[in-house]
């Protein structure tokens, strides 16, 4: 796969379109933790989605997260941005520790793409 050029502050692409991804990359307050973020829309034209393409990212299967000049994607990215969390409410602190463990956050991603899925489908809202 291809390389995807970022600068050196984290990058998330998601899909903006999908309440629980956008509320997701929001509650993780990741400015707090790690300064500069870019969330970018994964529906859009940015140059970081169409590397990500074309690097072979299926970003209907899973966000991507762009930090130290790796591309992790689905529950890696999950895993990686609950990590660099530092988040003050129960709720987001809640959601962080359960996806930091690697093993528990590849066991439970399938189920947030159902969930994100079927958000897009009630909301009439096509994938990627």
């Amino acid at each position: 796969m291809a390389a995807v050029e970022t600068s050196s502050r984290l990058v998330i692409v998601y899909d903006g379109q999908c309440p629980f991804c956008t509320s997701y990359v929001r509650l993780m307050a990741l400015r707090k933790a790690v300064g500069e973020v870019d969330l970018i829309d994964a529906r859009s034209s940015a140059p970081v989605v169409l590397d990500l393409v074309k690097a072979g990212y299926d970003l209907n299967e899973g966000m991507a997260a762009i930090f130290g000049g790796k591309v992790y994607h689905g529950s890696d990215a999950v895993v990686l941005i609950s990590t660099l969390t530092e988040v003050g409410g129960g709720c987001g602190r809640s959601i962080a520790a359960l996806l930091r463990s690697p093993a528990r956050a590849k066991r439970l991603y399938p189920l947030l793409k159902i969930g994100r899925r079927f958000a897009l489908a009630v909301l009439g809202r096509r994938q990627i």
